[in-house]
């Protein structure tokens, strides 16, 4: 190792990248308030129509079944509806009561169709309205339907569902009536919401959804749709010019699907945005700043749109936003499919996720316990090796399947975990065999670069991988839509300390050790923005986790000691840093903010406790996980024991991996420092720190198997090893 390096510009090197990514953001973040300042240009006084028909799926659109909606389909903006709600499934009730309140809600207890309204005048009013926020903590119930008549809208709504959705604080609508065919004049309402039960009805008993998958045969199905498709031909000629939006609105049973959404009217055209100019012919995809995604909504933006559509100012508690349309190619029957397909991709993830992590924490397991049977004997090292970079191979593996068509095959699932497999195979050939292999490092830089690029591409170009990913999110369960997922977050922050060590250990070598602590600290400061950047990496804990493992390997990689009093400090520093990029995403308009900024929002309102709550219980339930928790102890148990009993417990492939490549110690201890902190701040717990486990001692393992096939000694059973280097302080 080169001289000892003085404490003091070592200070002041983190400090100035501290400052750096601070002033960055800010400049990026008023950047950004400016050019959203506006905001999306909205339309004044549309008459909007929701037509909400519960349990619809773009697989029961065709144009033999239900053709009505496919010449509908046919120039609109199509797009999949997250209808996460509470629930895990979301029933009729729960549905509508979102739309109502513009953020997701749940009745709680009994949960089926919305309750019948009772006739007021021409108009109508829920029963017991007010029940919702005095016993049901439903506090945003009514929000629409009371912006809407604040500005002098008329509300009209046609069945139980559709009142629900525009009642007013008083439960009151305006117009009441309870099924299409009783409406003689659909002009009386500048905002219209109907609702078309027949899809789903069949699977409400009393007061409860069906509890099982599917309640009905593929012919019964194929009528109810027919039904509702029916009923919407009815009087959807009548509408005039009104902006129609149709949505599958609820689930039909107790697995979540995506359900349909189209935006049809003046201006649904190919590009064009709320109140935008008129678009012709056949509109292209439906998406949200929500979700980030041209081509899906969530149910709060039903609440936004019909607002913005309207002209009314969105109230501070709907959390949705007006929906967009982009240009796309293709036919209607390739949209189409496209959208049947993405269902297909969330549901198959959505089944398997279990199976995966099981079979997953199998492995390591496994492997940890062979390898410490063969180390001990000195035998079977290349097959060792082999078996821990095909290990580390797998989870970008799960990144990489996407750019396959699996979800289109005939047997998805299959299809899913042979490709994964193969292409981990790939990669662990191409890590092994490529001219790298002699190198102790090589195998493990060839594997972490791989994950670094693939999920630093990703977060640049959308997260296209991360969605429907095993080790990422869909919009079937609802829980994130886009930016980096925690377990994601792991691996990068991982692969990104990994990667940088790895360069740093040559470059101390070399007597460069200034240049080494600032490659460390400036690619890991590049990757923890992009992981916290509202928009791209949307990670509010992630950047609590990233900050304190980067300054302790860069520390260690300048031979520095870290304390726990520093340790402490830097979680701090990571804390401020990412209230600061939260507000100045608050500092933009509603519709342009994302979570972190609502998370401000939240704390300056004093409603943040709940999230704090939901999140900490989250992380907790975590620790008894069956298929996190034994990654974590079998992955800690190996390494205590490779570390202090070297000889006896893996013929001290760890020692000799750390003696030949100092550096690569601060990888792994910054490393494990981000996946403890990750775990203890981000509601996925031990998923964080298991994932930055079952990537980073697999490949500091084949390290330390290369370093012992290199011919250095190895030491005697119960020895400790060799002397540490100083920057193991």
């Amino acid at each position: 190792m080169g001289a000892p390096v003085g404490g003091t510009w070592v200070k002041r090197a983190v400090v100035a990248i501290v400052f750096g990514v601070s002033v960055a953001a800010s400049a990026s973040a008023a950047a950004a308030s400016a050019a959203f300042a506006a905001g999306p240009a909205t339309a004044a006084g549309e008459r909007v129509v929701l037509v909400g028909i519960p349990g619809l799926m773009w697989s029961d659109v065709t144009p033999a079944d239900t053709p009505n909606l496919w010449r509908l389909a046919g120039d609109s903006a199509l797009g999949s509806l997250s209808v996460r709600a509470v629930r895990r499934d979301t029933c009729p009730y729960d549905a509508w009561l979102t739309v109502s309140a513009g953020v997701r809600s749940a009745v709680g207890g009994a949960c089926g169709m919305a309750p019948t309204p009772e006739a007021d005048g021409e108009g109508a009013v829920v029963p017991e309205f007010s029940w919702l926020w005095e016993v049901r903590e439903q506090r945003d119930a009514g929000t629409l339907g009371q912006a809407l008549h604040a500005a002098g809208r008329t509300t009209m709504a046609v069945g139980p569902g559709a009142a629900l959705a525009l009642a007013d604080r008083e439960g009151r609508v305006d117009v009441y009536a309870s099924s299409p065919a009783e409406v003689t004049q659909w002009s009386r309402g500048d905002v219209v919401a109907v609702e078309i039960p027949d899809l789903v009805a069949p699977y409400v008993s009393g007061d409860r959804l069906s509890d099982v998958p599917e309640r009905l045969s593929a012919d019964a199905r194929r009528a109810a749709a027919r039904a509702a498709d029916a009923k919407l031909g009815s009087f959807l000629p009548r509408l005039g010019s009104a902006t129609v939006l149709v949505a599958g609105l609820s689930d039909h049973g107790s697995v979540p699907h995506l359900r349909t959404a189209m935006l049809h009217g003046p201006d649904s055209g190919p590009g064009s945005g709320p109140g935008g100019a008129p678009g012709g012919g056949p509109a292209g995809t439906l998406g949200a700043r929500s979700t980030h995604r041209d081509d899906m909504i969530i149910l709060p933006d039903l609440t936004a749109t019909i607002l913005a559509r309207t002209g009314v100012a969105a109230p501070p508690a709907v959390v949705g936003v007006p929906v967009e349309t982009h240009a796309t190619g293709g036919n209607l029957g390739e949209r189409v499919e496209t959208l049947r397909t993405a269902d297909v991709a969330g549901q198959t993830i959505r089944d398997t996720t279990g199976v995966f992590f099981t079979t997953l924490a199998v492995l390591q397991v496994v492997f940890y316990v062979i390898a410490f049977l063969l180390l001990r004997r000195r035998d079977g090292l290349p097959a060792v090796r082999a078996a821990a970079v095909a290990l580390a191979s797998i989870p970008v593996s799960t990144y990489l399947v996407n750019l396959t068509p699996w979800a289109r095959t005939a047997q998805p699932a299959v299809t899913l975990f042979a490709s994964i497999a193969a292409i981990a195979a790939a990669l662990t050939v191409a890590a092994l065999a490529g001219p790298w292999r002699r190198g102790v490092l090589g195998p493990l830089t060839v594997i972490a670069a791989v994950t670094a690029a693939v999920l630093l591409g990703d977060l640049l170009t959308g997260t296209p991988l991360q969605l429907n990913s095993l080790m990422g999110y869909t919009g079937v369960v609802g829980a994130r839509y886009y930016g980096l997922g925690n377990i994601p977050f792991a691996l990068l922050a991982t692969a990104v300390l990994l990667v940088t060590t790895s360069a740093a250990d040559r470059l101390v070598r070399a007597g460069r050790k200034a240049v080494a602590v600032a490659l460390v600290a400036a690619l890991g400061a590049f990757a923890m923005l992009l992981d916290g950047w509202p928009g791209v990496g949307s990670d509010f804990g992630g950047v609590i986790a990233f900050v304190p493992g980067i300054a302790v390997t860069a520390l260690i990689v300048a031979g520095r000691r870290v304390s726990i009093v520093k340790l402490g400090a830097f979680c701090a520093a990571g804390g401020v840093l990412v209230m600061a990029i939260a507000y100045l995403d608050y500092l933009r308009p509603p519709a342009s903010q994302t979570h972190l900024g609502r998370f401000v929002g939240q704390v300056a309102d004093g409603t943040f406790l709940p999230v704090i709550s939901r999140k900490l219980g989250a992380m907790l339930s975590t620790l008894l996980s069956p298929n996190l928790m034994p990654v974590v102890i079998a992955a800690f148990a190996f390494l205590v024991f490779a570390l202090l009993r070297p000889g006896a417990a893996s013929a001290g492939v760890l020692p000799i991996a750390f003696e030949r490549a100092p550096m690569l110690r601060a990888g792994l201890l910054g490393a494990l420092v981000s996946g403890l902190v990750g775990m203890l701040v981000n509601d996925s717990g031990a998923a964080v720190l298991s994932m930055a486990l079952a990537l980073a001692v697999p490949l500091v393992l084949s390290a330390g198997i290369r370093a012992l096939q290199h011919g250095e000694p190895v030491p005697a059973a119960g020895s400790p090893g060799p002397p540490a280097s100083p920057a193991a302080a």
